[in-house]
């Protein structure tokens, strides 16, 4: 076999597996509606179960349910006869994959799921079948063929599967109001949570954030600027509202200009007016754009009044290893 031939074995296992997901979305309906409300307005888990391909399918779907606000578990149909169906509680909803509709580990099940009442909700490329005929709401995950020759490995049929559960899993984020800021804060540790860091989540606040008074005398504005440790100040009129900041490139160039009497200027005399600013909700990488594109290392967070919010300085940015 060359390698063009297996280049073409490669290309139509995808092109069979895109077609089987084509072929599928026409075919999602009124019961695809009725699964994503009934899960949006479970006040319990969400348990999903399956057996061997389905099983490994499964186990994906409970995870990005989780990721994406809902909680979710994936209970094994064989674990669960010997003790795992004490994680099955009776508000609980359960989503069961099966392509044939027949697998006898889930079949054993059904009694005691619809015996304390709990809602099933099936993925299955055979609604006739028994899983089917048991469950509350059914969605047709049917395929015309596998990818694979002889029909027998699951191919086309788990990716369908898997994509079904996709397309709950995000049409139920979007009916839930689940934001990009609630995404941030189940993935503190992964990459997407770093991309959707805000920017009021890195910045110095309260007493932290470094201000002084238009009529402040500079060698009091040098104080509050070594005390603070971000290489700036915020530079407040009497209603504290933001009227510039002083840098330390600023500080240099008012010692280069009038010498020994820069300390005894105000601090409006060196202050840089209308400075670069951001809003507290705005994303911690458009910080990072603004201080590149800017040359600066502090962001002052100005709120909807005028005042200040907070500084964000390029080294807490830096921390999150977000570059």
């Amino acid at each position: 076999m060359t390698n063009k031939d297996i280049i073409a074995i490669g290309r139509r296992v995808l092109e069979i597996e895109s077609e089987a997901l084509s072929a599928l979305a026409p075919r999602l309906d009124e019961s695809f509606a009725r699964a994503v409300r009934l899960l949006a307005v479970s006040r319990a888990r969400i348990i999903v179960t399956g057996m061997g391909k389905s099983g490994l399918v499964g186990r994906k779907i409970a995870a990005t349910l989780a990721s994406c606000g809902t909680p979710a578990l994936f209970v094994h149909p064989a674990e669960a006869g010997h003790g795992d169906l004490g994680m099955i509680l009776k508000n609980d909803v359960v989503i069961a994959l099966s392509y044939s509709g027949e697998t006898r580990e889930i079949v054993g099940l059904l009694d005691f799921i619809k015996r304390i009442g709990v809602k099933l909700i099936a993925i299955t490329g055979h609604p006739e079948a028994k899983i089917g005929l048991y469950s509350d709401i059914v969605l047709d995950a049917r395929v015309e063929r596998e990818a694979e020759p002889s029909g027998l490995v699951p191919t086309a049929s788990s990716t369908a599967a898997l994509a079904v559960g996709d397309a709950l899993a995000v049409a139920l984020m979007r009916v839930k109001g689940f934001s990009e800021k609630d995404f941030a804060s189940v993935h503190p540790r992964g990459a997407l949570g770093k991309r959707l860091l805000r920017v009021e989540s890195l910045m110095h606040r309260g007493k932290d954030i470094p201000r002084v008074q238009t009529a402040t005398r500079m060698s009091r504005v040098v104080e509050v600027m070594s005390s603070k440790k971000l290489g700036m100040t915020c530079v407040l009129d009497s209603r504290g509202k933001l009227q510039g900041v002083i840098t330390d490139g600023d500080l240099r160039r008012l010692l280069q200009k009038h010498g020994a009497r820069a300390m005894r200027l105000t601090a409006a005399a060196g202050m840089t007016r209308e400075p670069v600013t951001i809003d507290r909700n705005e994303l911690a990488t458009k910080a990072l754009n603004l201080m590149e594109e800017r040359k600066i290392t502090s962001l002052v967070v100005r709120n909807s009044r005028g005042g200040v919010d907070g500084v964000v300085h390029l080294h807490d940015l830096w921390r999150t290893e977000m570059f």
